[in-house]
């Protein structure tokens, strides 16, 4: 199941996770004072009252510091060497957030011996909730059952997807319903060969959710007066393209038609985004920009002691409404990286990249300078990510519905650098588009946000580096 928070489809369990932790870190510090003076013959301290805004604080940076950390991803689990190392990590970092928070912000100090019992309890607290939350998410009581109307290429992905076991914590595949002579390109085992009316067969199955896989559908056999009477009986009727953007979080264009686009809730503009937009851009560049001030001012000496001059590189490449830019970058490759005259993708371990270019384009230094075209207007500080006019053309011309991720701003960082590696081919920039069209129908406030916060584990981690 999953709930739209302003657009954004967030997976209802990690809505839940994310709630209960939440709890658990507000009583874990109520919890902690209680412990602290229990026995005292005196009231709490004046200085550590109220408690609450001490909590609520508490919270949100561990919350914050666990979603950079990347475990309030679809895919969560923590019985992982990979994800329990993280969630380690996390914490130190929250409790360091919170040390500093003590001295900065005097009004939030709370005193050492209570802070160190509310970070432990909590600390306890949150492996009990994760180890039930994953006990719960696998039960196969709470697993939504799924009938598939079509076996044609279109829903092959869908098997695909479902094949890989990513939905699997959350679907039971019922099967396939064939609904015109075409080819099947899914398990013949899954393959229902029952004639009966499409609600005796979904009562029959107790199916939950009916997926329309068939791209025409008058000429695909998809009856739609059969389809109302599951709808008012309470089955859920999805179709392909919805279930896919609702459960990856991207738009799959090969199960794309215009009309869902055209009909679909999404692609909106207004005067009120537009502002909120711009003032997120300008606190969160000019925040940036402070903060990393002296790491650019030491990427700029390395760089001229290196190779020398130019220090930064600027280039050209594609705007919001197809409007060219020139972007600002940190030079990271030889100054005739290109010499040839013409355009080429980076490549996995790119015998172009200097040695402090390599440092920079792995902790996305490189991309530092780019604050300055946020600030100036041409960038988002989220978005999809600009690409070069040539690369643009090439593009545009092989995967449909390309130009559509150029009716939002460029950005420094963006749902598909957050979800996918590093594009260095068509087929790359084919699945990053599926994430830019994504972010094109349903951008918001909050999830810029969540973009912000999870571009963190994009830089901790290293992925997508060439």
């Amino acid at each position: 199941m999953m709930v739209r928070i302003f657009k954004h489809f967030v997976p209802a369990a990690i809505l839940v996770l994310v709630l209960a932790e939440g709890a658990m870190l507000l009583g874990s510090m109520y919890l902690g004072v209680e412990l602290r003076f229990i026995g005292a013959d005196y009231y709490l301290p004046k200085e550590i009252l109220p408690i609450f805004p001490k909590a609520i604080t508490y919270a949100a940076v561990m919350l914050g510091s666990m979603t950079a950390f990347g475990l309030y991803q679809r895919d969560v689990v923590l019985n992982s060497l990979g994800n329990q190392l993280r969630f380690l990590a996390s914490f130190g970092v929250g409790a360091v957030l919170m040390t500093l928070s003590f001295y900065l912000l005097p009004n939030l100090f709370l005193g050492r011996g209570a802070f160190a019992l509310s970070v432990s309890l909590s600390f306890i607290g949150m492996i009990i909730v994760r180890l039930v939350f994953l006990r719960a998410v696998n039960h196969d009581a709470l697993k939504k059952r799924i009938l598939v109307l079509g076996t044609g290429t279109r829903v092959a992905k869908l098997a695909r997807l479902f094949s890989t076991n990513s939905l699997s914590h959350k679907f039971s595949l019922v099967g396939y319903l064939p609904l015109a002579s075409t080819q099947h390109n899914v398990d013949p085992s899954k393959i229902l060969n029952d004639e009966s009316p499409l609600l005796a067969l979904a009562i029959k199955h107790n199916i939950d959710e009916i997926i329309v896989g068939v791209r025409d559908r008058r000429r695909g056999g998809v009856e739609m007066d059969e389809l109302l009477e599951c709808k008012l009986e309470g089955i859920n009727v999805i179709d392909l393209s919805s279930f896919f953007e609702r459960e990856t979080g991207h738009v799959q264009i090969d199960s794309l038609n215009p009309s869902w686009m055209v009909y679909s809730d999404g692609f909106c503009r207004s005067s009120l985004r537009n502002v909120v937009k711009r003032s997120f851009d300008v606190m969160a560049s000019t925040a940036l920009l402070v903060l990393t001030l002296p790491i650019m001012f030491l990427t700029a000496v390395l760089i001229f002691l290196e190779t020398g001059r130019p220090i930064l590189y600027r280039q050209v490449r594609v705007g919001e409404c197809g409007r060219l830019i020139e972007l600002l970058k940190f030079r990271s490759m030889r100054v005739d990286a290109e010499r040839a005259g013409v355009p080429q993708w980076a490549k996995l371990n790119d015998d172009r990249v200097t040695r402090v270019g390599r440092i920079i384009r792995t902790l996305r230094i490189d991309e530092l300078p780019q604050v300055f075209n946020v600030l100036r207007g041409d960038m988002s500080f989220v978005g999809p990510r600009p690409e070069r006019p040539h690369f643009v053309q090439e593009l545009s011309n092989q995967i449909p519905y390309y130009a559509t991720r150029h009716s939002v701003k460029p950005g420094i960082t963006g749902w598909a650098q957050i979800n996918y590696p590093y594009g260095a081919s068509v087929e790359d920039a084919r699945e990053k588009l599926q994430y830019d069209l994504y972010y094109a129908k349903n951008h918001s406030l909050f999830l810029d946000v969540i973009i912000l916060l999870q571009t963190a584990q994009v830089i901790l981690f290293g992925k997508g580096v060439r």
